[in-house]
């Protein structure tokens, strides 16, 4: 079974936010979703200062099997990005919760449709 921290939230769609002490959001893919693409071999990420609303595709991930967008789940601007991730994108594969962040964001409107780590334990191990 996945990695599924309790510590962070998770959309129906494999992202996961995690908020932060400054209040900022974290967002990232869930160890399911990394591993359902296989190794990473590219992460685009959005500028730092971009408005992102509720929804809205911020980030891509890039395999060897396919390329998926990541959607934030609340509006928000983008404070920080993972540089890391243009010569290091396998950080997402080794470490999806932590050093595989992809962005954080200021955000400003409630989080939309957002699940438990258990509730999102079903989803991910669905199928």
């Amino acid at each position: 079974m996945s990695n599924i921290p309790a510590d962070r939230q998770y959309t129906r769609s494999h992202e996961w936010l995690r908020t932060t002490a400054d209040g900022d959001l974290e967002l990232g893919i869930s160890d399911h979703a990394q591993h359902a693409l296989g190794d990473l071999v590219f992460v685009e990420v959005p500028e730092v200062g971009r408005e992102l609303a509720a929804g809205e595709a911020c980030a891509v991930v890039e395999s060897v099997k396919a390329a998926s967008d990541v959607y934030t789940p609340v509006a928000g601007t983008v404070v920080a990005v993972n540089t890391q991730l243009a010569g290091a994108p396998q950080l997402v594969n080794e470490d999806p919760y932590g050093e595989g962040w992809i962005l954080r964001l200021k955000p400003s409107g409630a989080a939309g449709d957002l699940l438990s780590a258990a509730d999102y334990a079903v989803i991910a191990t669905a199928g």
